[in-house]
């Protein structure tokens, strides 16, 4: 049983080694080539052992500039952190609000000057001024809203999460 365990650690040990080894060659033509097994004239490299994979990330680069423009420090784009909508709270269910909808917004950092708020109401758009406001003629059922910022220019800035939430209304049974 030892010499098994033995025999299987070692070819283990063994394989590991062949297919850690990598060979990099040049052709006739110039280009490079990588493989796994030697070939005429081929280096041998070794690559970096990588315990997990990497996940990285790339940033479109701002385009160089020209000959007659002097490079200055690239500003950082704007971004807001979080937009959320606090009131009406997601699922929940209001009771009896006469037909008038308080809706709170939380902006992370604050809205900036020039910058708007659009709001999607049960798939209607309007534009509102600050981060609380009220919706008029809203009845019994269930609803929708979602909130995006929106830059003077125009361009999405942000959204958030989309809310259903639902209103009740007490009847008198007669």
């Amino acid at each position: 049983m030892l010499m098994r365990t033995l025999i299987a650690i070692t070819a283990v040990l063994i394989a590991s080694a062949v297919m850690a080894q990598t060979y990099r060659w040049v052709d006739e033509d110039g280009v490079v080539h990588f493989s796994d097994r030697p070939v005429e004239g081929a280096e041998q490299i070794f690559l970096p052992q990588q315990s997990q994979p990497s996940r990285r990330v790339f940033a479109p680069q701002a385009p160089a500039a020209g000959p007659r423009e002097e490079a200055s420090e690239p500003v950082a784009a704007f971004k807001y952190d979080a937009l959320e909508i606090v009131a009406p709270a997601p699922e929940e269910t209001l009771w009896n609000i006469e037909g008038v909808l308080n809706v709170s917004l939380r902006v992370t950092p604050a809205l900036r000057q020039g910058d708007k708020i659009r709001v999607y109401f049960d798939g209607k758009e309007q534009i509102v001024t600050g981060t609380s406001f009220q919706i008029e003629e809203v009845y019994r059922g269930v609803h929708n809203i979602q909130a995006e910022i929106i830059d003077s220019t125009g361009r999405l800035m942000t959204r958030s999460l989309p809310n259903r939430f639902y209103v009740q209304q007490n009847s008198i049974a007669r």
